[in-house]
């Protein structure tokens, strides 16, 4: 048996509905941060993404931060309007794209850790180093669940 009955369910007490409030949080504390260098949170999340090298294709992305491809091409293409990335298409196969940060867009990406961790530790006062490594724990054992 589960843990939430049908009978009982209230969205308030759902921890879906909490980690979307969360969620919602914490890009609304780094598009405050971000906003004086012209791009939101999601923007700056791509930025951190690729120059983390992490990935460097649209696809991986979307998949990654569970957006739909035709916002996440939206959001490249304000990137590449402010100079801050580039598309490149991948030698070894002319059909892919690949993306880039140029110098002013690295330059940024550098910035942006100093910022999501200021928002994170203002979401986590109050919590001990133990404590957070209980949460992320907890977290990876739901995203292990995920089908």
């Amino acid at each position: 048996m589960g843990l939430y009955r049908a009978e009982t369910y209230r969205v308030e007490d759902s921890v879906g509905f909490q980690i979307t409030r969360l969620r919602s949080a914490v890009f609304a504390a780094v598009d405050r941060e971000v906003a004086p260098w012209g791009v939101s949170s999601a923007q700056a999340a791509i930025l951190i993404y690729i120059a983390h090298g992490r990935g460097n294709r649209a696809a991986d992305i979307a998949r990654d931060y569970s957006y739909d491809t035709g916002s996440m091409t939206r959001m490249i293409d304000r990137l590449v309007k402010k100079g801050l990335m580039r598309r490149v298409r991948d030698a070894a196969d002319r059909r892919s794209v690949r993306l880039e940060l140029t110098s002013k867009g690295d330059k940024l990406a550098g910035r942006l850790p100093a910022v999501a961790a200021r928002a994170l530790n203002r979401l986590l006062r109050g919590f001990s180093r133990p404590e957070l490594d209980q949460l992320k724990g907890y977290l990876d054992r739901m995203l292990a669940n995920v089908d």
